[in-house]
């Protein structure tokens, strides 16, 4: 798990727990009063490109946007950018957006 901040996103580690498997990640993170959580999962294989029906291979990046910490598990997976795709997720972590 990797949590990053750049601006005005933060986070410490004891936050939110981060699930992956080999298509996709989930995340529970914990209440904190009013900040909102995005998982991000970094994905490779084959998606719909921008000029469907057109695929390409390669990376690319699924998010979970926005959600709210209520201690609820909020999953997304790498399966979901158009029909017939084929990719494994790479990596996962959670941003925290404090509001």
């Amino acid at each position: 798990m990797a949590i990053i901040g750049s601006g005005a996103a933060q986070a410490a580690p004891q936050d939110c727990v981060v699930e992956r498997d080999l298509l996709g990640a989930a995340a529970t993170c914990q209440p904190d009063g009013g900040s909102n959580y995005v998982l991000h999962v970094d994905c490779f294989g084959l998606y719909a490109g921008a000029f469907f029906p057109q695929y390409n291979i390669g990376s690319y990046q699924v998010l979970s946007y926005p959600f709210t910490p209520t201690g609820q598990r909020v999953a997304t997976g790498c399966t979901g950018v158009g029909p017939g795709v084929a990719a494994v997720a790479t990596n996962a972590y959670v941003e925290i957006y404090q509001g």
